[in-house]
């Protein structure tokens, strides 16, 4: 899960983005420094989090991984303005090495195919439209959740009658240098292990 601090672009303030859709009608409940955003139906899109530097130590500009250690922190902060949200985040990465155990063709499109693909942690089937997709590969997989860099957000979904629960990433969609000439996924040499988070 990322969250985002910009002080020299808007201010010492650290943004907890929860909720993935865009929504346009939303209000806001403060709490000291902390500011609880939530759509008309009462469920929370996020929180802001002012003054944000004199309450936690920030590692960083942009776009920052929430670790365990500053969820604790954060959660501090939110009891001590009187806000008691249990914050129950998946802090897990979105995106890790996957195995492709089984490709199948797409009984209902040519260009497309259905892998099994293993992560350590669960068995996701992907339909993948990459033409050197294959059994025996280990692959980056963004899993559902995931937010890739150009902000496309992973969501279950149905490819022309087949579920799909992540996608099976090409060094392109990750924005990988020197991605733009190649074609199809990323496939991984061996020293990558099953089920370990994807850095790039």
């Amino acid at each position: 899960m990322n969250i985002f601090y910009n002080q020299t672009g808007i201010g010492d303030c650290l943004i907890i983005p929860v909720a993935d859709e865009d929504r346009y009608e939303y209000q806001y409940e403060n709490y000291g420094d902390v500011t609880r955003i939530i759509d008309t139906n009462g469920s929370v899109l996020g929180y802001n989090i002012f003054n944000a530097s004199t309450h936690l130590e920030i590692p960083e500009e942009g776009k920052i991984v929430l670790t365990e250690e500053m969820l604790t922190n954060i959660k501090t902060v939110f009891e001590n303005s009187g806000l008691y949200d249990s914050l129950d985040f998946d802090l897990r990465s979105k995106f890790v090495v996957g195995y492709v155990k089984e490709r199948n063709s797409h009984e209902n499109a040519d260009k497309l195919s259905v892998c099994q693909v293993d992560t350590n942690e669960e068995s996701l089937q992907i339909v993948c439209g990459a033409p050197n997709v294959d059994a025996g590969q280990k692959v980056v997989v963004a899993k559902v959740g995931a937010t890739m860099p150009n902000g496309l957000q992973i969501k279950p979904t149905t490819l022309r009658g087949v579920p799909s629960n992540g996608m099976i990433c090409s060094r392109k969609e990750l924005g990988l240098p020197n991605s733009s000439q190649e074609q199809g996924i990323y496939v991984l040499d061996d020293h990558y292990q099953v089920g370990e988070p994807f850095e790039f």
